[in-house]
Formats: C-alpha cells, structure tokens, sequence
C-alpha cells in the first residue's frame, strides 16, 4: 500500500477565491517506510489571482510575486502529477492520501487536476488526515487528544519532535508530516530508519 504524503501553500483559505501557489508529496510503502518517488513545485498564477492574496497567508509561506511569477504554469504541474502516478501505480485500493489537513489540500489540490479527470484516472478518493489517527491512538491514554491539541506541531511536541521549519513551505510540510506519521502510526515492516527528509 501507498501513502501519498502530501501539502499545499496557497495565498489564502478558500479554494472558490484563492489559489495553490506550490505543492510538494511523496509516495511512501506504508508498510516498509520506502521512499518511493518525492516531487515540490511552485506554481505560477495569474496577477488576477495574485491580487486575491490572503496577506495573512503569505505571512506564514513567505511568497512574494517574484518567486510566483518565476513558477510552472498549472497545467504542467497536472502532467507532471498524471505520469508520475502512472508511473508509480498510484491508483485506487493501492494508495490513500495522507494529510494533515485533507479537506483543506485536497480542495486546492482539486485545482491542479479536476476531481472528475482523477475519477476517470481511477486515483485514491481516500484522504486520511493525521490528526484523525493521533486521536484514535490516544483516546484511551492519560492524556486525552483535546488536551495535547491536534495541530501537526502540538502532536510533534507530545513526541518531542522539532515542530515544522519555517517559513511554511510544503516540503517542509510534508518531511514534518512524515515524521508525525511514522512517530503516531509507525511503518510496521521498517527495517532501518525511514529517510524522508
């Protein structure tokens, strides 16, 4: 089985004003803890959806219009995406997509290749969040998941991680994600320590 480990920056929250301004993931064997493809790309976008910017938003990521404009246009990123599933075996009942925040990633991910094209493509509808699995591990513990908080950084802290480097980039996303995941779930097959910086 694969995880398709996964994070997006975006200029602001609402995927029906605002856009992805960069995507990153990484295919992993959630069995053994392989790394098995990785891919982060910053995507152009017009100056029309640029002057929708959040500036909240770009406070946490850091983009400026300098590094947007320099990006590849959407409709690469899609292809880019299209081949390196093929190409990967990304398909359903063969891979979910894990998240910490799938609601949010998958809505702006939904930009990049229209939910109906990755239907016909026969991808994962499954997005796995990992708050949702910190919770379910720890409900029975001392200290219940609402009184750690389940943000990504407050779940590293209870397993005295280094919280998510910043500025908010989705690699950096991702690798935090990874090291959340393999601390809360684990890959029950790993031989060695997982290499997923």
């Amino acid at each position: 089985m694969l995880g398709i480990f996964l994070d997006t920056e975006t200029n602001g929250l609402n995927p029906l004003k605002h856009c992805i301004l960069e995507l990153a993931y990484k295919i992993i064997d959630v069995e053994t803890g392989e790394l098995q493809y990785a891919y982060e790309v910053v995507i152009v976008q017009s100056l029309i959806n640029w002057d929708r910017c959040d500036p909240h938003s770009l406070e946490i990521n850091g983009f400026n219009w300098e590094i947007i404009s320099a990006g590849t246009p959407p409709e690469e990123v899609a292809g880019a995406i299209i081949t390196a599933f093929a190409q990967n075996g990304v398909k359903r009942k063969d891979a979910v997509f894990i998240c910490q925040n799938p609601s949010f990633d998958r809505a702006f991910f939904s930009q990049l290749v229209d939910p109906d094209l990755q239907e016909s493509l026969g991808w994962p509808y499954h997005w796995l969040d990992l708050a949702s699995m910190y919770w379910a591990m720890h409900i029975q513990k001392e200290s219940f998941p609402w009184q750690t908080g389940v943000s990504k950084d407050k779940i590293s802290e209870v397993y005295s991680l280094p919280p998510e480097k910043k500025p908010h980039r989705a690699m950096n996303g991702v690798n935090h994600l990874l090291a959340c995941y393999e601390a809360v779930v684990g890959f029950p097959s790993a031989k060695t320590c997982t290499q997923i910086n």
